[in-house]
């Protein structure tokens, strides 16, 4: 086996089962490696604020459409919007019956000072707001950053060609921000193995069981969103369900087998074209987008994973807790790199938002590779559901092609 050559995701699982195993092995002892597991997560804090700033405004700018799409790419991404807000909602809504933290409360250390606060809506809706956003940066209170982002983003859309400079600029920036991403994901495997390594060196079975829950919540999330949101959606637009998810099915097992939305889009498009009669005016332009900024199974799986930090921190769950939660699962879902490890660093970016220390991030990181199935299987599925919907909206759906009366026209 040559490692240099492995997957980073093959690196991390052998890095994993070194790490149980010297937990298991070694106990408390095992804490002298925990230097290396700290060097990693001061690495991910480090790339947390310019990351999220840069990536956000680069996305929002991507996201004009010509002329003559305007109508259609808005509807496009209002759809994107709602579904990923429904897909967070999902989550939030599972893990609150399923409370997969509880029974491991205070095993990773409490946050006191954060469960004494008390929130308003009001309160909480109007500190989204930064009265400074450098001194936003430095605090790094990503809820303000995230709101930022987005109004820079949408003024440099506005101005269109008088901005192509600065638009240019953050797109290079967003770049930048993702290759140092792949830089630093290089060192995850050996930062998370010794994380793992002293998680399992120093607590028991509580986590154990909690993770297993933690597990299946985010698979019922998936579920629900499955089942439910996606074919109301259908529905309304009266787009059969059952053929729909028949024409789409080897997209939706590519994008399981390979947990890569990017290696999926190809066939998404052939999809689009062949089988569900969409024309290259509107699945050229929603297929992409929805790749980059329509995360559903990822925003499902933030609000899973903000219920199970809040239990196991000891920090009660109020009406605004869960509203910034679902707000932030829209958030980051739209603004999540494209590179391997993604969903680590954002939920990194995640607890910073929250408030919360970053001690789940191994214990992420280890089911991960599970949890990543149904996330990316939702991801393409929610983008070619959109692009079928804004095609029955605008009349540009081919229903011969559909129903599989006649191939795709040109």
């Amino acid at each position: 086996m040559n490692w240099f050559k492995l997957s980073l995701a093959k690196k991390i699982f052998v890095m994993l089962v070194i790490g149980v195993a010297a937990g298991l092995y070694f106990g408390p002892s095992v804490l002298i490696v925990k230097p290396i597991g700290d060097m990693f997560l001061r690495l991910l804090r480090m790339l947390i604020v310019p990351l999220v700033f840069f990536t956000l405004v680069s996305g929002v700018t991507r996201m004009e459409s010509p002329e003559s799409l305007r109508k259609t790419g808005s509807f496009i991404l209002f759809f994107y919007l709602l579904s990923s807000f429904l897909s967070a909602l999902c989550g939030v809504l599972v893990a609150l019956v399923i409370r997969p933290g509880r029974g491991a409360e205070g095993v990773l250390g409490t946050v006191a000072d954060i469960a004494a606060q008390k929130y308003s809506v009001v309160d909480t809706v109007l500190n989204w707001i930064p009265t400074n956003p450098v001194e936003a940066m430095t605090n790094m209170n990503m809820i303000q950053i995230i709101f930022f982002a987005l109004i820079v983003g949408v003024a440099l859309l506005c101005l269109k060609e008088k901005a192509e400079t600065a638009t240019g600029f953050f797109h290079q920036m967003s770049d930048t921000m993702i290759k140092v991403t792949e830089f630093v994901m290089k060192f995850a495997p050996y930062g998370i193995g010794a994380l793992v390594a002293c998680l399992t060196g120093t607590i028991g079975g509580k986590m154990m069981v909690a993770v297993g829950k933690f597990i299946l919540a985010d698979y019922l999330a998936i579920v629900l969103l499955s089942l439910i949101v996606y074919p109301a959606a259908l529905l309304i637009w009266k787009i059969p369900v059952f053929r729909f998810f028949g024409h789409i099915a080897p997209a939706m097992l590519v994008a399981a087998t390979t947990t890569s939305s990017a290696a999926t889009l190809p066939m998404e498009m052939n999809i689009a074209e062949k089988k569900l009669g969409i024309p290259e005016s509107i699945y050229g332009f929603a297929l992409p987008l929805g790749n980059t900024a329509n995360m559903n199974g990822f925003a499902a799986a933030l609000g899973v994973i903000s219920v199970f930090a809040l239990d196991v921190f000891k920090i009660p769950i109020t009406f605004s807790t869960v509203a910034q939660i679902v707000f932030l699962g829209l958030m980051l879902a739209v603004g999540a790199a494209g590179v391997k490890g993604a969903g680590i660093v954002m939920s990194a970016v995640l607890f910073e938002s929250l408030g919360l220390p970053l001690g789940l991030v191994p214990v992420l990181a280890a089911v991960w590779p599970i949890i990543d199935i149904p996330h990316t299987t939702a991801n393409v599925t929610g983008d070619l559901v959109g692009t079928a919907i804004a095609g029955a909206k605008f009349n540009r759906l081919d229903w011969d092609v559909f129903h599989g009366k006649t191939g795709a026209g040109s």
